[in-house]
């Protein structure tokens, strides 16, 4: 009977032990490969993409900004050199031609040579205008050879016989009287232009004083031996024709002044001075 027992408890023992375990008839399923790349794999085009994109826009943006300071960079430059005022060009009244083709070698040193075409038209600060119309004239020589020294600011440009003035011989002024300081644009003479004269020790100055002595600026100056006493100029000889000289006073900051005075010293024909017109270009001191 224990016998029995024994043997029973020892068979209950056996089948709750891991052999009498049961087993599930289905295997379990092997660890399956997750079939969903990591983000590098799949979005590797996608990321280069981006990248170009992004470098694409960084560009332009540098090429935007560099382009901006290009240009304000300009217009600085532009602001710097520009005078006070819209720019316009001078309307300046010219005579015509009085001699035709190439003027002969007059073998003047530092002659400058023609160009050959007309003069551009000249900017001056807008409200820039003809100050110098009838204004009073004084000269040097105080009975001209022919003429009368109003003449000089008459209007008349032309070269024919009676429109021009002449002085003596050696070193003659003229002084122009504008009746007010302004500020100068430019200044145009018509010594005599019949002929391809050049006229000698050329010198414009420009003053509040009548008398120049002081506060008095030379805006041209093309004696070079210092003959006529005022200094050695640095401009150079040309050779005179109906557009006149025309003397640049914007680029030297356009000068105030109530007197312009012109110089002369002879010419490559004779030893006389002669002036048909003197035209000054400014607005008036307010």
């Amino acid at each position: 009977m224990m016998k029995s027992i024994s043997l029973a408890l020892l068979v209950v023992a056996l089948c709750f032990g891991p052999s009498c375990k049961k087993q599930d008839p289905t295997p379990a399923p092997a660890p399956q490969q997750s079939t969903t790349q990591t983000p590098a794999q799949t979005d590797a085009p996608s990321t280069a993409a981006q990248v170009a994109d992004a470098v694409t826009e960084k560009a332009t943006e540098v090429a935007a900004a560099a382009k901006e300071e290009v240009r304000a960079a300009v217009e600085e430059v532009k602001e710097a050199v520009k005078p006070a005022g819209d720019m316009a060009p001078l309307e300046i009244k010219l005579p015509k031609p009085m001699f035709v083709g190439t003027p002969q070698d007059t073998r003047v040193p530092n002659l400058r040579k023609p160009t050959g075409k007309a003069r551009p038209p000249f900017l001056a600060p807008a409200g820039c205008k003809l100050l110098s119309l009838n204004k009073p004239v004084s000269a040097s020589d105080e009975e001209p050879i022919i003429g009368d020294i109003a003449m000089i600011t008459d209007g008349d440009k032309e070269a024919a016989d009676g429109s021009y003035v002449e002085l003596g011989p050696f070193v003659q002024h003229v002084t122009v009287d504008l009746e007010q300081e302004a500020e100068i644009a430019a200044i145009i003479v018509w010594h005599y232009h019949k002929q391809p004269r050049v006229y000698f020790d050329v010198v414009v100055q420009i003053s509040n004083d009548k008398d120049f002595i002081t506060g008095v600026t030379t805006v041209f100056n093309n004696d070079h031996d210092n003959s006529a006493g005022l200094g050695i100029g640095k401009d150079m000889h040309y050779t005179e024709t109906s557009e006149g000289e025309l003397i640049d006073c914007v680029s030297q900051g356009m000068p105030k002044g109530r007197y312009v005075r012109l110089y002369s010293n002879g010419n490559t024909s004779n030893d006389l001075n002669h002036y048909i017109e003197v035209d000054v270009y400014g607005k008036p001191v307010q």
